[in-house]
């Protein structure tokens, strides 16, 4: 078992054995290895300033946040940062070149930043659309205003030839970093792990648990990091079902999802920001068991079931059975969630969701509603409808779904009432959120009238 970090920074081998896993990435590069460039903005990977570049051996570039990723989970990963970009004879990177001549850099504080998100852009082949490159950028702050010219650089490098990628050789073996940091690379061990340290956190991203050696600086006492298992970052797309491991980064649950339910592509956008989806997932989302959270409301409407697995076996339960309580949950100490899996759409069925939040980027919902409808002969004869942020745990209404099946959605959104008694906080009084889903289902409404036909109500 490997007890030594050892990953490639700026094409350079590193190994680490003096340095706590928990140390936050950009602590490090600042720190100890005196690469000034990673900035720290606000220590909660919401501004940019510390965005590096994860490497892949199969050439993919992606953008991530320093602040909130541990050192620990970089072991067999590939980093470069902002010092590491280097264009033809050593010159200037056309990144950078593109950024000076657009006179895009401003007081200089966020520049780094958006020159590694702009390298990760450039890289990825993607076109100088403006809404990608704007979507590119949602998680990199300018606090000079100087978008304009940071968006014209990007459309200049857009699609600029990938070069090669000098990534790390992947580790295969498990490893432990000072004897609280585990890192398992398979199910057997990570199963035994959780039983022999219930007391450890599972790391997954990193992306919520992060802010506890970044911006709280107290670091977790012990973590077991899941991101390595196989099982728990498969990807199985059958015909009749989704299986998504829990591991699984949204950078790449995304493409698939999108693929069998067409209204996440556009909704999971506005999670996080690409830097928050490189390394983030659904596991941890669902784990950490935030009213709050964007997917819970999502899984929820789309009938998700979990498989839980400790060294007594496996289990299946209905994500609905999971969330008990405000930040609790039926996992037992000794279990991890090892994947989710959801029905596709039956034929008739249709799938919508939404996100209402302060501002539209980066930001966590106010009100998060996703709404599974299945119509036959131009009646609703089912309906599954979730919401998050609305009561203690993300939960169906099922009074609303009783109602609108009864007395369509007029009934539906009164009913939401008798489903949800919302508090006031500094995000939305408890009848603003009220008011919100019930303009939810309005929109709902909207979605599936047929103008030429108009919908009724299926009787109970």
């Amino acid at each position: 078992m490997a007890d030594r970090i050892s990953f490639t920074l700026n094409d350079r081998p590193v190994e680490l054995t003096d340095v706590s896993p928990m140390t936050t990435l950009l602590d490090w590069l600042r720190e100890r290895r005196g690469l000034k460039g990673t900035k720290e903005g606000c220590a909660e990977g919401d501004c940019g300033a510390c965005t590096v570049v994860l490497e892949h051996a199969d050439g993919r570039r992606e953008a991530m946040n320093a602040c909130i990723a541990l050192v620990g989970q970089m072991d067999g990963q590939a980093i470069r940062t902002v010092e590491g970009l280097r264009g033809k004879e050593g010159g200037p990177h056309p990144v950078q070149l593109a950024m000076a001549e657009a006179d895009a850099t401003q007081c200089g504080f966020c520049t780094p930043g958006f020159v590694m998100s702009a390298y990760a852009f450039a890289s990825g082949g993607e076109h100088a659309d403006p809404h990608v490159v704007h979507e590119a950028l949602a998680g990199n702050l300018c606090r000079c205003t100087g978008y304009r010219p940071i968006v014209e650089a990007m459309a200049k490098v857009a699609g600029l030839a990938p070069e090669p990628v000098s990534a790390a050789a992947p580790r295969t073996a498990s490893a432990a970093f000072d004897g609280v940091f585990f890192a398992p690379r398979s199910l057997a061990e990570l199963v035994a792990l959780r039983a022999a340290h219930p007391e450890a956190l599972l790391l997954a991203g990193g992306t919520d648990l992060g802010l506890l050696a970044s911006r709280a600086r107290k670091p977790p006492e012990a973590v077991v990091h899941v991101a390595h298992v196989p099982e728990l970052t498969a990807v199985v797309d059958g015909e009749d079902e989704l299986t998504l491991g829990a591991a699984v980064p949204y950078a790449q649950a995304i493409p698939v999802l999108a693929a069998a339910f067409p209204a996440v592509r556009s909704y999971l956008g506005r999670l996080g920001s690409r830097q928050i989806r490189t390394l983030g997932t659904i596991g941890g989302n669902i784990g950490t068991a935030s009213p709050i959270g964007d997917m819970p409301p999502v899984l929820l409407a789309l009938e998700t079931r979990l498989t839980l697995v400790s060294r007594r076996g496996t289990r299946e339960l209905p994500l609905e059975d999971f969330f008990l309580d405000y930040r609790k949950t039926a996992l037992a100490p000794d279990e991890v969630i090892q994947s989710l899996t959801m029905p596709r759409l039956w034929p008739g069925e249709h799938f919508f969701c939404d996100k209402v939040s302060k501002r539209r980027d980066q930001d966590i919902s106010t009100v998060a509603g996703a709404y599974r409808v299945r119509i036959r002969d131009g009646r609703i004869e089912d309906a599954r409808l979730a919401f998050g942020g609305m009561a203690a745990t993300p939960r169906r209404a099922r009074a609303a779904e009783a109602a609108l099946l009864k007395d369509g959605f007029a009934a539906a959104a009164e009913a939401l009432r008798r489903d949800f008694q919302p508090i006031d906080d500094w995000r939305g009084t408890a009848g603003y959120r009220l008011q919100v889903a019930a303009n939810l289902l309005r929109r709902l409404e909207l979605r599936l009238a047929d103008p030429a036909q108009p919908l009724e109500v299926e009787a109970l």
